[in-house]
């Protein structure tokens, strides 16, 4: 996950949260990532087809109101896979990757603004649904790249 964006096409810091206001987050720094994650954990923690995924440093990202309630799961691979909702509200806002100690995932809709979301990738896709229609020009991966 250590590939860098773009940042002439990347905001330079973004903010977001849940449905209610009662989380808040700001990174400061361009994301390191963003792809669509068709993993079955993703699956079942979006209740969609993937997870658009805002990779950023874990550094840069600060929660500024209100703390998320995390569940933890084990991914296929065995490591931890942590995400954070808002108590209150449901709405899944972060998680954190046991095997990518060093990131913060946001899920893409949490944005204030999320027309800034820009995928460039599709990963897990042997696990892809196959009524779930996939963008043609991202690149696409079997599994974890």
């Amino acid at each position: 996950m250590a590939e860098n964006m773009s940042s002439d096409s990347q905001p330079s810091a973004m903010t977001g949260g849940c449905a209610c206001g009662e989380v808040r987050y700001q990174v400061e720094g361009v994301p390191l990532l963003m792809s669509n994650c068709h993993c079955r954990d993703c699956q079942h923690a979006t209740g969609s087809a993937y997870l658009p995924a805002v990779i950023v440093k874990r550094r840069e990202c600060s929660f500024v109101i209100g703390e998320l309630t995390w569940y933890e799961s084990v991914a296929d691979a065995g490591h931890a896979m942590q995400r954070g909702f808002c108590a209150t509200c449901g709405s899944p806002v972060a998680l954190q990757n046991g095997a990518a100690p060093g990131v913060t995932v946001l899920y893409a809709a949490s944005l204030d603004d999320p027309a800034a979301y820009a995928p460039s990738r599709d990963i897990y896709v042997a696990s892809a649904q196959p009524w779930d229609v996939m963008h043609a020009e991202l690149e696409k991966f079997a599994g974890m790249p």
